[in-house]
């Protein structure tokens, strides 16, 4: 089993955010627990042991270390941990001005043994236009404060492809992400989203939008230096050293089942696709109504499955089957060097990721009896 909760809660929003949020000074912790209570119990969960568990957001390190406690303890009982092979790998997203030794601790002694940090840079001017609160020299602090609280398996955050004007050192963003030594490090290419502050800017001029050839250098940089100190990117967006992968986020790219709970949560069951409401105060207004809080679900057909499956495996390391494409778009993949033969098996070079979405039209052709 692998678990999702969305805690929606942020102190601000970010200039390049759309996601499902709630700005709050008061963060009505309790009350969020009790939510994800009822919502545990509506769905009367099986009796299959958890094997990954992510607090996302949001931003779960608001929630304190308390509330983060209870709410553990709830989903420990509901499911039980499982027990065979490694352990359970417990993850909190986390801000690194949330990060003091006594939260900290209370993570750890609450369950929690993986975390992730949005660092997102380590130039105070750029974490200013994205609307952080924390500023550079808090990253390093709060990778302190978590290794001396027992923490080793860290990921840092690093959003680049940032607009000109900014004038962002991506070669020393990466020198200082580096010098921390996280067990990993997932890189986001910045979007325009619709309805954001980042959006109005560039519609009303103040900035230019991120320029594609940019982000096309920004990309292989970052494989490069990564590369050359003993980290492996795993999947188009993450990489890792010490074969320390989110094994969450692995279960998602391989298409296994999962079960997301809280505001515009997913769950997918192999076979259909469904997620709650989006805004806190619906998702609240529900469940006090002793309703589940979905939105909608959709139903994948046989043939959308398979092409989801083969999109999902594009997107790491382990590639596709030789057999998943046409021998002559293959043939033009190895050419140009965007793919690379392994065995029965075809795998994205850091160039063919960068055009993933284009290289998806090619397998678009299922088979007949699919």
């Amino acid at each position: 089993m692998h678990l999702y909760v969305h805690v929606p809660f942020c102190a601000r929003r970010c200039s390049y955010c759309d996601f499902a949020i709630a700005v709050r000074k008061r963060i009505p912790a309790q009350e969020y627990v009790d939510c994800v209570r009822r919502e545990l119990a509506l769905r009367a969960p099986g009796a299959e042991a958890l094997d990954t568990l992510y607090l996302g957001g949001g931003t779960p390190s608001l929630l304190g270390p308390e509330a983060l406690a209870l709410l553990l303890a709830e989903l420990v009982r509901a499911f039980g941990l499982s027990h065979g092979g490694e352990p359970p790998e417990v993850t909190i997203e986390a801000n690194p001005e949330d990060v003091t030794p006594e939260a900290a601790a209370g993570w750890r002694g609450a369950g929690v043994n993986r975390v992730s940090l949005g660092t997102q840079s380590f130039d105070d001017t750029v974490l200013r236009w994205m609307h952080r609160v924390h500023d550079a020299a808090r990253n390093g602090a709060a990778v302190r404060t978590l290794r001396a609280a027992g923490f080793e398996n860290i990921s840092l955050d690093l959003i680049f492809a940032l607009p000109q004007a900014l004038d962002r050192d991506w070669s020393r963003d990466l020198e200082c992400a580096l010098a921390l030594e996280p067990a990993h490090l997932s890189l986001y290419g910045l979007t325009v989203e619709d309805r954001t502050p980042l959006a109005r800017w560039i519609s009303r001029g103040a900035i230019a939008a991120p320029d594609d050839e940019r982000y096309a250098e920004e990309y292989l940089l970052a494989h490069e230096r990564l590369g050359a100190a003993g980290y492996r990117f795993y999947e188009v967006s993450n990489a890792a050293r010490d074969a320390r992968w989110s094994r969450h986020n692995a279960a998602y790219w391989s298409g296994r089942a999962y079960l997301g709970l809280g505001p515009a949560a997913h769950s997918y069951d192999g076979r259909a696709r469904r997620w709650n409401v989006a805004q806190w105060e619906e998702y609240r207004r529900a469940l006090g109504q002793g309703t589940l809080p979905v939105a909608a679900e959709e139903h994948l057909s046989a043939a959308e499955r398979e092409l989801e499956r083969r999109y999902l495996a594009l997107r790491t390391e382990r590639g596709i089957g030789v057999t998943d494409i046409a021998p002559e778009r293959l043939a033009r993949w190895v050419e140009r060097g965007w793919g690379r033969l392994v065995g029965d098996r075809v795998r994205c070079t850091a160039e063919g990721w960068l055009r993933l979405d284009a290289l998806v039209g090619d397998l678009t052709e299922l088979p007949a009896t699919v």
